[in-house]
């Protein structure tokens, strides 16, 4: 019983994942309170499947890319959790989730700040991996026949490419746990932040007190 959460973007989402069907599942989309409405949701999806957290097997977590702060909350969490229990923590990209079980030639596409996207190829003539880059940069030369844009990013990719649109196949916190349920037995290591671009907050530009030693 493998159970997968993200908060990475705008939403939060949970899932519980049993090795062939998904058991329960919540997700709600918000721009903030991520890290008040995490465990409340994952109380109610285990709660949903009439189970606790000493049934999980291992726990799957979103490790962006994508918003910060959101990030760092899923996997503290996930950490945490995982620390407690003694049960393996999987980080899984969402660059891979969003992808996951569609054929390729695919390119996942997340929505990034100020006209720009995350994406990464999958399936591609050319690797793509991941990274952060402005649409209107995006070379021209990643088309290629039978190419498809999945993610939130995915129309102004693919009309950037004249490529086709289709949705994911699952909710991100459902294929972060089944990518989760083929990796935790495999001794992942702890799952740790993507953020591809450096954090928004920048150090303090006045200088630091000086610490006077009482001796």
């Amino acid at each position: 019983m493998i159970l997968g959460f993200d908060t990475s973007s705008a939403h939060v989402g949970a899932a519980l994942f049993d090795g062939q069907t998904v058991p329960a599942a919540l997700h709600e989309e918000m721009a903030r309170g991520q890290a008040e409405r995490l465990f409340p949701m994952l109380d109610e999806v285990l709660a949903d499947a009439g189970l606790a957290y000493s049934d999980l097997h291992a726990i799957g977590v979103g490790i962006g890319p994508g918003n910060f702060t959101g990030i760092r909350i899923s996997v503290a969490a996930a950490r945490g959790l995982a620390l407690s229990l003694g049960i393996p923590a999987v980080g899984v990209s969402l660059l891979e989730a969003v992808a996951f079980d569609t054929p390729g030639p695919v390119l996942a596409c997340l929505s990034a700040p100020r006209g720009q996207a995350y994406v990464m190829g999958h399936n591609m003539a050319q690797e793509i991996a991941p990274r952060l880059i402005a649409v209107e940069d995006i070379p021209p030369d990643w088309a290629e026949p039978g190419l498809t844009c999945l993610g939130p990013a995915a129309n102004d990719v693919a009309n950037r490419l004249g490529a086709a649109t289709a949705p994911a196949q699952y909710a991100p916190a459902s294929a972060i746990a089944r990518i989760a349920a083929r990796r935790w037995q495999s001794n992942p290591p702890p799952p740790a932040p993507l953020y591809l671009k450096p954090a928004d907050a920048a150090p303090a530009r006045d200088t630091p007190p000086v610490i006077l030693d009482d001796a």
